[in-house]
């Protein structure tokens, strides 16, 4: 009997929604990432739930239905998580002309569930705020509503359902060869460690390394792929107000300004061909001059490149020749020959379509396994257990139980970890109970809850993904972290001992 149903090579948001979505259904399921959690493209996101408008101009009208009905299961599973925004497109004179506007909104609202989210409209801009930072003659926008996320959280947070549900998440960890028969037979370095897991089924998730590990690893034919490269820029705070403006480049592409970890903004994003290794993807210097002129045509305060305070770009990949454009729903192959185990493959897509790309993939399985119905759209994320309309109640409620969280520390936790907060902060009466320092806003506390239940294992891991505050703590509270990290790490016995105490369910010690 092999040890798992399920095994899946690739830690990004496919391949822990494919483990999330495997394990509720009841399977014994295996995830190996060989660095960490949503490292590579997961965390070079736009970080947008939305329906996407440049798709509705294309006609895609039953994608645009679809994401749009996704962003509704994301509002509801998980609201820390996914939150309410509200677009705005400045009418540019020389760009799409303003009842083009109107129409493609008309139509968005349209195909959106009714009710949820507020219908798009026209604002005079001249004397509100919305106005405020854009350059003169702008007077009229096109307002409408979608959603922005924590990209890197959804991915952690993500795999500890599926870790709760019975999953076993393994960072750290290498698949180096599969041998296929009847099962597969993976051998697996985990952290110097030599292994062997058996699976009836294998998932290759593994992002912009499809062909490699499909070529080295699996020893099968790649799947013809092209690779697109994704980035944005982060600079200071560019606008007082919530909204997501929506810039309209010369070259007909549509640009997202979102705000950033209260003190930034976001631009992005530009997409290009790429070859060569996706460890090593960059932005150019181009690239980041592109968003940089990009926003220089709307706003007022101007940018320079010199401006950029930090980059992100990660690889994603698309089915076909080069130069198609990036598909939004994905990609899934599924194949199953006579006394050769399955094999799905699963790349490319974007956040919104993410929970129904891993659910079809996992329904390819039903001729192989007795599974329970699908599941995922109505079971809350870890942190979710609570209504949409309730976060700010979230928020002043963790503000009296800590006193000592300031607004903007009670906006970040309760964005991050939910009603579960008290998993991290637990009976602490004022801040000193929360341990060592790093810097204002991170205590020993949360990174021990991160090292021990969300597999955080170097500083980067917290600092870039399971928080943002890279951007803000300074290089010595950064040392400072990594030391007090390795000096954990250095505690843990055996590789055994540090997946106990990331996946298993309940309060851990660090």
């Amino acid at each position: 009997m092999a040890d798992y149903d399920l095994a899946i090579i690739g830690g990004g948001l496919n391949g822990v929604s494919v483990a999330r979505d495997a394990a509720g259904r009841g399977l014994r399921v295996i995830l190996i990432e060989q660095g960490d959690l949503g490292g590579a493209a997961s965390a070079a996101s736009g970080r947008l739930v939305q329906g996407d408008l440049s798709v509705l101009e294309r006609r895609a009208f039953r994608r645009t239905r679809t994401a749009l009905a996704e962003r509704e299961v994301w509002m509801r599973i998980a609201p820390h998580l996914v939150r309410p925004a509200h677009f705005v497109i400045p009418a540019h004179s020389d760009e799409r002309p303003p009842w083009l506007l109107r129409l493609g909104l008309y139509l968005y609202d349209r195909l959106g569930p009714p009710g949820s989210l507020p219908r798009s409209a026209t604002i005079d801009i001249t004397h509100h705020p919305i106005g405020d930072a854009l350059q003169r003659p702008f007077g009229t926008a096109f307002g409408y509503s979608d959603c922005l996320v924590d990209d890197t959280r959804l991915v952690v947070t993500t795999a500890i359902d599926a870790a709760e549900r019975g999953a076993v998440i393994r960072t750290g960890a290498r698949c180096v060869r599969a041998d296929r028969t009847d099962i597969w037979r993976l051998v697996v370095i985990d952290r110097g460690h030599r292994q062997v897991i058996t699976t009836r089924s294998l998932v290759n998730a593994s992002g912009a390394w499809i062909a490699t590990v499909a070529e080295t690893v699996l020893r099968v034919p790649p799947p013809r792929t092209s690779a697109v490269k994704l980035g944005q820029i982060i600079v200071r705070r560019l606008f007082e107000t919530d909204n997501v403006y929506v810039l309209q480049n010369s070259d007909r592409r549509l640009v997202f300004a979102s705000p950033y970890q209260r003190d930034f903004t976001m631009i992005g994003t530009v997409a290009r061909n790429f070859r060569g290794d996706p460890a090593a993807v960059a932005m150019a210097a181009d690239e980041v001059a592109y968003l940089c002129d990009a926003a220089n045509r709307y706003f007022r305060e101007r940018i320079d490149t010199s401006d950029v305070i930090r980059s992100v770009a990660g690889v994603n990949l698309v089915i076909g020749r080069p130069g198609k454009r990036f598909a939004r729903e994905g990609t899934v192959t599924f194949e199953a020959r006579r006394r050769k185990a399955p094999l799905l493959t699963i790349f490319g897509g974007d956040i919104t379509t993410a929970r129904l790309r891993a659910e079809r993939a996992v329904s390819y399985l039903l001729p192989f396994y007795p599974m329970s119905p699908r599941w995922s759209a109505e079971a809350p994320l870890p942190g979710g257990e609570f209504q949409a309309e309730r976060f700010e109640a979230e928020v002043e409620a963790a503000r009296e139980r800590w006193r000592f969280l300031s607004s903007d520390q009670g906006l970040r936790l309760v964005s991050a970890y939910g009603s579960r907060l008290h998993q991290v902060l637990g009976e602490a009466r004022e801040k000193a109970d929360l341990g060592q320092s790093f810097g204002p806003d991170l205590m020993e506390a949360e990174v021990r809850y991160l090292m021990t239940k969300e597999w955080a294992r170097f500083a980067d891991d917290i600092l870039w993904r399971r928080t943002k505050l890279g951007l803000t703590m300074g290089s010595a509270e950064r040392e400072q972290l990594a030391a007090f990290m390795s000096m954990a790490l250095q505690r843990v016995d055996s590789p055994k001992a540090v997946h106990s105490a990331a996946v298993e369910p309940g309060p851990q010690q660090g």
